[in-house]
């Protein structure tokens, strides 16, 4: 038996973690904003294979029981019932939710992402950058 080189065993770069992702919004260019925002490569070591987006707070519940997602990202102004309400009951009802994260209406509304038992927040305006490496940080858990 010959031992290999550290060198060698080092050399073989590890696959990225290949992520789905559940995005609820009811405004459609939010949805479309986060999507171009993240993209499909938040780091080099995560790649979402699929986005589901879903409008309603309904399907957003049943999406995140049944989906086998890895990250929910779930907006705090959707109308009528927003993320954060959503979060809260997934956060609650689930044995082992996936990291969810919050967009809020302002920097100053983190205190209601904390109340809603979200991973992260980020906060409007959307910075492209922020929710890529939260996306990330979220995947890596």
């Amino acid at each position: 038996m010959t031992a290999t080189p550290a060198a060698d065993q080092q050399s073989s770069s590890a696959e990225p973690r290949s992520i789905s992702v559940l995005l609820y919004s009811n405004d459609r260019s939010v949805r479309d904003a986060v999507r171009l925002g993240v993209g499909d490569t938040p780091a080099d070591d995560v790649v979402i294979s699929r986005w589901t987006e879903v409008a309603t707070p309904e399907i957003a519940v049943d999406e995140a029981k049944t989906g086998a997602y890895d990250v929910l990202i779930l907006d705090g102004e959707s109308q009528p019932y927003g993320g954060m309400g959503v979060s809260r009951q997934l956060k609650n009802e689930m044995f082992r939710c996936p990291p969810v994260l919050v967009l809020t209406g302002r920097p100053v509304d983190g205190w209601l992402a904390t109340w809603s038992l979200a991973d992260a927040a980020v906060p409007r305006p959307l910075d492209p950058q922020r929710l890529a490496d939260t996306v990330a940080e979220l995947a890596r858990r």
